[in-house]
């Protein structure tokens, strides 16, 4: 192992060993719950139910009970699309990635409204809703995730989608995409189009084709997975790709930009792609991860900028662009933070952490941020990668961190797929509380 990697890796444990113990204190740059008390509440609107939203709108009411919340959600389960991969390679149902908002109404006085948000009034801080209801707000939270590009690779809009699914909000599209791999048959061909970045949860694509792997290898065992990626690189590729060398061998192969891998046309009638240089792929199964951007109700809420992504200022994730607008989650720029369900929550955090400092009078806390993204090549060989993030002459920066060891022997592998399950049920009690 390099002096590089022993370096990250006791970084690593050491971060995860104090995560373990912080796990028990939610704080947030040294904001606790119930600190601030019942003193000069106000109307808070959180729109999107997600890790994100979910979360801040909880952690608002810990802060202060006499905070009126307001959570906007039109679904009332939500899918998580950490571990819908583990749906699609046959270790998980759909239920056990389900989630709902009982425990935020009832145990923490929430108002949830299953609506669509449809506009936002900035200067008279009013979101209108699809139900015809209006809200005023003093402060404004948006977690609104990700939308896709349509049309940004030609050929793939949303009616492509239901032939070539993307599966990458999860739910509907994942179980189509789920029967298409069991009515597939054996001896075909699972092509993905991996996007360029930024992107939601960058290991996604990655584990995905893992667990395809992994369902054909129990299911399929002559079928293959092929991937054709935007890039020449991607998140824990080491990890991943002797991790499939162990487990699948030849099964999956991955295509990189400078290997012609980036797709520009999709033909989702016909399962074809074509790439840069004009080569043509047709799939057995065709799975289009398109290019994203913030979620719409950011756009019409003023927020986001060129890049179609929301720019915030890193102290607080107040909308660099609009006053008394927070945003959270995958639609921020908030690099080097991923764009990851654990980074959402954390950011929920802070944002309820100075939003009820605020609305009591007083300056927020200096904020802090943990990420850990579990993935899983098979179901006892486990990924990891850790950061910690700080401020840093006004901007964020990481400033811990690590990946999993690459020589690390099967037991801990093993070990690494447990605590993925054991991060997952701990992250969703947190955001939901008990499940759907």
């Amino acid at each position: 192992m390099s002096h590089d990697s022993q370096r990250h890796g006791f970084s690593r444990r050491r971060f995860l060993q104090g995560l373990g113990a912080a796990s028990a204190l939610p704080l947030v740059g040294g904001f606790a719950p119930f600190a601030i008390g019942n003193q000069r509440a106000g109307r808070v609107v959180v729109i999107g139910g997600g890790f994100g939203g979910a979360t801040a709108a909880k952690y608002l009411k810990r802060a202060n009970p006499a905070i009126e919340v307001t959570l906007v959600e039109p679904a009332e389960v939500f899918y998580t699309c950490p571990f819908s991969n583990l749906f699609l390679g046959g270790l998980r149902d759909m239920r056990s990635i389900a989630h709902g908002y009982d425990e935020l109404r009832d145990r923490y006085g929430v108002r949830v409204v299953h609506s669509l948000a449809e506009d936002v009034d900035p200067d008279g801080h009013r979101v209108r809703l699809a139900n015809g209801e209006t809200l005023a707000y003093d402060r404004l939270v948006l977690s609104p995730g990700i939308d896709f590009r349509w049309n940004g690779l030609e050929g793939y809009d949303e009616a492509a989608a239901e032939l070539a699914p993307h599966a990458w909000k999860a739910g509907a599209q994942s179980e189509l995409l789920r029967r298409q791999l069991e009515e597939m048959e054996d001896g075909g061909t699972f092509v993905m189009v991996a996007p360029e970045n930024p992107f939601r949860c960058p290991p996604g694509p990655y584990e995905r084709a893992s667990m395809v792997a992994h369902y054909f290898s129990q299911h399929k065992p002559a079928s293959k997975v092929l991937i054709l990626d935007a890039k020449d690189n991607f998140s824990k590729q080491g990890l991943f790709t002797a991790g499939w060398e162990r487990l699948y061998g030849d099964r999956i192969e991955w295509v990189g930009l400078s290997d012609d891998g980036r797709v520009t046309r999709v033909d989702a009638e016909n399962r074809e792609v074509e790439t840069e240089f004009g080569t043509r792929h047709r799939a057995d199964v065709l799975n289009v991860i398109p290019p994203q951007k913030a979620g719409w109700i950011a756009e019409r809420a003023g927020v986001t900028d060129d890049s179609g992504w929301v720019p915030v200022k890193p102290e607080t994730f107040e909308s660099q662009r609009v006053a008394d607008i927070y945003v959270v989650g995958d639609a921020t720029v908030a690099a080097p933070m991923p764009k990851s369900g654990f980074c959402a929550n954390n950011q929920a955090k802070v944002v309820a952490a100075a939003i009820a400092a605020e609305l009591s009078g007083r300056a927020a806390p200096e904020p802090y941020w943990t990420n850990t993204c579990y993935s899983l090549i098979g179901p006892e060989y486990g990924i990891s990668v850790a950061g910690v993030y700080r401020v840093q002459e006004g901007v964020i920066e990481e400033v811990s961190g690590g990946l999993s060891p690459a020589d690390a022997p099967d037991p801990i592998r093993a070990l690494e797929a447990e605590y993925a399950v054991g991060w997952y049920n701990a992250i969703c009690q947190d955001t939901w509380g008990t499940p759907a």
